[in-house]
């Protein structure tokens, strides 16, 4: 639970960066097509970051097992996902678009596995 609580926030803290780094320092030198690719990582890095840490919370009990799986696959999702389209903006290799599929399909499995968890949760 500390482990993804912990990566959850470095997470979170590093798509606040990513953002401002859009913002501030590749404003003037990405076109606004590739900034707009750029952005959607730092916002979906974001909102990734938040339900690693949701799964953290739930990663408890009889859930535990599904919690800590979806935390792993929302990890892999934000690096998979938001990572091939830094590079796919910062590079302008397009071919990299080939792996945000693959980070997109993690990120689904991992709401899919935190839907389990929270049907596995004990009501107190």
């Amino acid at each position: 639970m500390k482990r993804w609580l912990f990566l959850a926030a470095v997470m979170g803290g590093l798509a606040v960066a990513m953002g401002a780094f859009a913002a501030h320092g590749l404003a003037r030198t990405l076109d606004a097509r590739l900034l707009a690719v750029f952005e959607t990582g730092a916002r979906y890095q974001m909102y990734h970051a938040l339900a690693m840490g949701l799964a953290a919370s739930a990663a408890r009990g009889a859930a535990a097992k599904f919690a800590n799986i979806a935390a792993g696959l929302f990890f892999a999702g934000i690096l998979l996902f938001s990572g091939s389209l830094y590079l796919m903006a910062l590079t302008g290799i397009s071919a990299l678009g080939m792996v945000t599929p693959l980070g997109g399909l993690c990120l689904i499995a991992g709401w899919i596995l935190l839907a389990l968890a929270a049907f596995k949760l004990q009501d107190n």
